[in-house]
């Protein structure tokens, strides 16, 4: 297990040969193309000369994932693990409108400090925003920690624990630090700033109302 661009130094170095295996499993693929990583997909396929099975997951599919598709693949098969609405009749939706002149982290403050607010989900635009927002809420008196592309991967590894057994309420996060978490009991997902795009909102709102439980996503409009 690795990321592509790991996997192909290792690779180079003799530490894995790549040619040996015959099962590619291509996880969170939408994202890994938004990430520039085509072409060291491209290039792991070509150094396994005894691939016999691929299998790709993703929240999305569109034209440029079904091309691509198409030429590493032949006679794919699609299997739909759900179906109707793409962001889960689970999840309860709603958007929170800043007025102006109103102090939107004092919203936000004053959402989290509900009780009904168990582990918040909390994204940020960049991991300059996130570690400030994190700062803030601390200084509030809501126990929070973030993960984002500045923290390493012990940290970022550390803080995910932390979420994950309840030490502390509010995760803080950009997109690309989120791929990774896989925790069941999120209550509440909260886009400080409305996604760039409809695919990245599928995406985080779908952190909560998992294995069958509700959630709730909430997005702040300025």
């Amino acid at each position: 297990i690795g990321t592509p661009g790991r996997l192909l130094d290792l690779n180079s170095r003799k530490v894995l040969d790549l040619s040996q295996f015959k099962t590619l499993v291509l996880d969170e693929f939408d994202r890994m193309l938004d990430m520039g990583f085509v072409h060291d997909v491209k290039r792991i396929i070509g150094s396994m000369d005894q691939r016999k099975q691929t299998m790709l997951f993703s929240a999305t599919l569109d034209r440029t994932q079904k091309d691509l598709i198409g030429n590493i693949l032949e006679n794919p098969i699609t299997v739909k693990v759900s179906q109707g609405n793409s962001t889960g009749d689970n999840i309860d939706q709603d958007i929170i409108k800043i007025s102006n002149g109103e102090d939107k982290f004092k919203v936000l403050l004053n959402m989290v400090s509900s009780e009904e607010y168990d582990r918040v989900l909390l994204f940020e635009e960049t991991k300059h925003k996130a570690s400030r927002l994190c700062k803030k809420l601390n200084n509030a008196g809501i126990s929070s920690d973030q993960i984002h592309g500045n923290k390493s991967q012990n940290a970022r590894q550390r803080a995910l624990n932390s979420f994950k057994q309840g030490e502390i309420k509010v995760l803080v996060a950009t997109d690309v630090a989120a791929r990774g978490i896989d925790v069941s009991d999120i209550s509440h997902v909260i886009n400080y700033q409305v996604p760039m795009t409809f695919d990245s909102y599928i995406h985080r709102i779908g952190r909560t109302g998992r294995a069958g439980k509700t959630g709730k996503a909430y997005t702040f409009v300025d």
